[in-house]
C-alpha cells in the first residue's frame, strides 16, 4: 500500500492532519509539547478560541485582552484543547511520542544520535527493524547506513551495506516522500535482498530534513502487534503521522549534532595549526619542519599518509617529507612537470580526487594504492612553497566539503608558518653573521695590531741584546707571534664565510616534540635526559628516535586519555648484546591498550627499532595499579 506524500492530509474521519513543519529543521521552538499536539490535533483546534468564562461560554460583554502565550496555564489549556477530537488510539500514543522526542534529542554525538533515532522509531511503531540512510553530498547514493534490529553476526554474513544506487532506497533518495507498503516485494522498484538478509515485508519510509534540506531517510520494517510480538501487522496512518513528527524532531537533533561535530572538528584543526606553528617557530630546521606538517595533516585528515612535495629544478615536484604507518618508499619520488595536476598546484589551485587508483591525471604508480586524495598548495602571499597531500586508503570515505575547507585553511596556515619560520631563521643567521663580522673586526683591528706591535718591540730588543741565549729566545717568541697572527687571520677568514647550518641537537628536538604535543594534550609531558644525549647518539639513530617519540605521544593523545606522561631519554643504556645504546621511554596513566585495539603504531615502532638493530615493546603504565601504558624503544648509538 502506497500512501500520499507527507504533505497530504488524512481523511476527515481520522480527525488528524499532517504534522506541522514535517519538512523543517533547525532549533526546536519553545512549547514543544503544545506544538506536537497541535500538529496531531484536528483542524479546528489550531487557533485560540474567543474570550470565554469558566464554563466555556463566550463572554457577552465583548473582547478582552488576548491571553499571554507564555503563561504556563494558557499553554496547558491550549494543549488540552488541541488534543480534543483526536482518536482514542492516537491520544493514548501522544505521551509515548513525547518521550520518544525527548530521547531523540538527548545527545550531541552524530553517530550515537542516529543509532538512538533508529531504536526510538522502532519502539514507537513496534517495528522489528529500523535504519537511517544518510544521503551523500552529491545526492547520489548513501554516504552512511545505520541500522537497528540486525545483530552483528547477521550483519557480517550480509556483507557490505546498501549504497542507495537502486531499489526502494534509491527511489526514496530521488523522491523523498513518505512511503508505506503492506508488502515491499510487490513494489516494482524493489530489487530484493542479498543473501543471509532477514525477510522483510511491511515497510514505512519517511524523509529526514535538516534545516530544509534532505539529510536522509528513516526506514521501518516488520511491524508487530502489541499483543503478540511474533505476529506481523501493517503500518497504519497513526504510525505514519507519529514517525513524521519523530522525523521532524530527528532533523533538529541531527542538525544540532552536526553543528557540534563541526565545532569539534574545527577545534581539532585549529589545535593542529597551533601545534604546527609552535613547532616551526621553535627553531627546527627545514626538514624537521616539513615532517611536522606532514604528520599533523595525516592525523587531522584521518588519512593513510601525510606527504609534502617541493618544486624541483625540472619544473616538477619532489616528495621531501612523508608520514605514514606503513613504509612506502615515497621519499624522493618526483612528479614530472607534464602532469596536469602539477600545473594546477603550482598555479595555487587545490586538487581533490575521488579515487587516485582510477584517475587519469595520476602519473605515478605510488598514488595507485590510494582512494580519495586532497592535494593542497602551500601558498602564502601569492607564493607557492610546495604541496600538502593527504590520501586515504582505497575504498575509504570521501572527504566532505567541511574537511576540504578545513584542510585548505590548515595548508594556508602551515604555509604562513613555514614562511615565518624561514624568515626567523634568516634573521637568526643574519644576527650570527653580524656577530661574526664584529668579532672578525675586533680580532683584526685590536688583537692582531697589538700582537704585531708586540712582535716589533721584541725584534727591537733582540737587536740590542748581546747575550746569545736572549737573542735566540726572543727570536723564537717573535716566530710564535707570527704563527699566532696567521692563525687568527685564518679564523677571521672562516668567520666571514657562510657556514652550513648545523643540525639541531637531539635534546633540542626532543624538547620540541614535547612542546608540540602539549597543545593537543592540554598539559606538558615531563622529561628527563640521562648521559650526553647530544654527543653520543648518531644522527640516523636520533632521527628515528624523534619519529618514535612523535608516534608514542600521538598514540597517547588519540587513545590513552591520560593526564600525565613521562618521557625519559637514556644515552647510557647498554643493550642486551653489550653494545652502547639509547633508550626512549614514554609512560602514561591512561586507559591502557584495549584487547583487539589497533596496534599499527606499535608495530611501526618495533620495525623502526629492529631496522637499527634495536627493539621496542610496551607494558604497564604509571597509573594506579599499573594503569596506562609504557612504551620502550631502544637502538644502538
Amino acid at each position: 500500500m502506497s500512501v500520499p506524500p507527507a504533505s497530504a492530509a488524512p481523511p476527515p474521519s481520522e480527525g488528524t492532519s499532517a504534522p506541522a513543519g514535517a519538512a523543517g529543521g533547525g532549533t526546536r521552538p519553545s512549547g514543544g509539547a503544545a506544538d506536537v499536539s497541535g500538529a496531531l490535533g484536528p483542524p479546528g483546534a489550531s487557533g485560540p478560541p474567543g474570550p470565554a468564562d469558566s464554563s466555556g461560554s463566550t463572554d457577552p460583554t465583548g473582547p478582552t485582552d488576548p491571553p499571554d502565550p507564555t503563561d504556563p496555564a494558557e499553554a496547558a489549556a491550549r494543549a488540552s484543547r488541541s488534543l480534543q477530537g483526536l482518536s482514542t488510539e492516537l491520544t493514548a500514543r501522544v505521551p509515548q511520542l513525547l518521550e520518544a522526542m525527548r530521547s531523540v534529542g538527548a545527545g550531541l554525538e552524530l553517530h550515537t544520535t542516529l543509532n538512538r533515532i533508529c531504536e526510538t522509531a522502532a519502539k514507537l511503531t513496534n517495528a522489528r527493524y529500523a535504519a537511517i540512510g544518510v544521503v551523500a553530498e552529491d545526492g547520489e547514493g548513501l554516504a552512511d547506513f545505520v541500522s537497528f534490529g540486525i545483530d552483528e553476526a547477521t550483519a557480517e554474513r550480509i556483507g557490505h551495506l546498501p549504497d542507495g544506487h537502486r531499489g526502494l532506497l534509491g527511489a526514496l533518495i530521488h523522491q523523498p516522500e513518505t512511503l508505506c507498503l503492506a508488502d515491499l516485494s510487490t513494489d516494482p522498484r524493489s530489487c530484493g535482498f542479498p543473501a543471509h538478509h532477514p525477510p522483510m515485508r511491511t515497510f514505512l519510509g519517511v524523509p529526514i530534513r535538516v534545516q530544509g534540506e534532505i539529510f536522509g531517510n528513516l526506514y521501518l520494517t516488520e511491524k508487530r502487534t502489541g499483543a503478540d510480538p511474533g505476529e506481523a501487522a501493517e503500518f497504519n496512518d497513526y504510525d505514519m503521522h507519529m514517525v513524521r513528527v519523530l522525523a521532524t524532531e530527528a532533523g533538529i537533533a541531527i542538525g544540532n549534532a552536526r553543528l557540534y561535530e563541526a565545532a569539534k572538528q574545527r577545534e581539532r584543526w585549529i589545535d593542529g595549526s597551533v601545534a604546527v606553528t609552535t613547532a616551526l617557530l621553535s627553531g627546527s630546521d627545514a626538514e624537521d619542519a616539513l615532517a611536522v606538517v606532514a604528520e599533523q595533516a595525516r592525523h587531522l585528515a584521518d588519512s593513510a599518509a601525510g606527504i609534502v612535495l617541493l618544486p624541483d629544478d625540472e619544473g616538477g615536484m619532489e616528495i621531501v617529507a612523508v608520514s605514514s604507518d606503513e613504509p612506502n618508499g615515497a621519499l624522493g619520488v618526483t612528479v614530472p612537470p607534464e602532469s596536469r595536476i602539477i600545473a594546477d598546484l603550482l598555479d595555487g589551485q587545490a586538487v581533490f580526487i575521488d579515487d587516485a587508483a582510477t584517475d587519469p591525471r595520476i602519473m605515478t604508480d605510488l598514488a595507485r594504492g590510494y582512494g580519495p586524495v586532497m592535494m593542497l598548495p602551500l601558498q602564502s602571499d601569492g607564493r607557492v612553497l610546495g604541496t600538502l597531500v593527504t590520501p586515504r586508503a582505497r575504498g575509504g570515505r570521501p572527504f566532505t566539503e567541511v574537511e576540504r575547507t578545513l584542510a585548505t585553511q590548515f595548508a594556508s596556515q602551515a604555509a604562513l608558518a613555514l614562511m615565518m619560520a624561514e624568515a626567523q631563521r634568516d634573521r637568526e643567521r643574519l644576527a650570527v653573521y653580524e656577530d661574526r663580522d664584529r668579532i672578525a673586526r675586533d680580532l683584526h683591528d685590536l688583537v692582531i695590531q697589538r700582537l704585531f706591535a708586540t712582535g716589533m718591540m721584541l725584534e727591537s730588543a733582540q737587536r740590542r741584546s748581546v747575550v746569545p741565549e736572549v737573542v735566540k729566545g726572543v727570536g723564537k717568541a717573535v716566530d710564535e707571534l707570527d704563527v699566532t697572527i696567521q692563525e687568527i687571520r685564518t679564523a677571521i677568514f672562516a668567520l666571514q664565510q657562510g657556514p652550513a647550518e648545523a643540525p639541531s641537537g637531539l635534546r633540542t628536538r626532543v624538547l620540541r616534540e614535547i612542546n608540540m604535543a602539549a597543545v593537543p594534550l592540554g598539559f606538558k609531558p615531563s622529561h628527563r635526559f640521562l648521559g650526553p644525549v647530544d654527543t653520543v647518539v648518531g644522527e640516523h639513530t636520533g632521527k628515528n628516535l624523534i619519529a618514535a617519540l612523535r608516534e608514542a605521544l600521538s598514540n597517547a593523545f588519540r587513545h590513552a586519555g591520560a593526564d600525565r606522561i613521562d618521557v625519559v631519554v637514556d644515552a647510557t643504556h647498554v643493550l642486551p648484546d653489550g653494545r652502547q645504546g639509547v633508550r626512549l621511554t614514554v609512560a602514561d596513566n591512561g586507559v591502557g591498550i584495549t584487547e583487539g585495539g589497533r596496534r599499527s603504531g606499535l608495530r611501526n615502532l618495533k620495525r623502526r627499532a629492529e631496522s637499527l638493530g634495536g627493539s621496542s615493546w610496551y607494558g604497564p603504565g604509571i597509573g594506579e595499579d599499573g594503569g596506562g601504558t609504557t612504551v620502550v624503544w631502544q637502538a644502538p648509538h
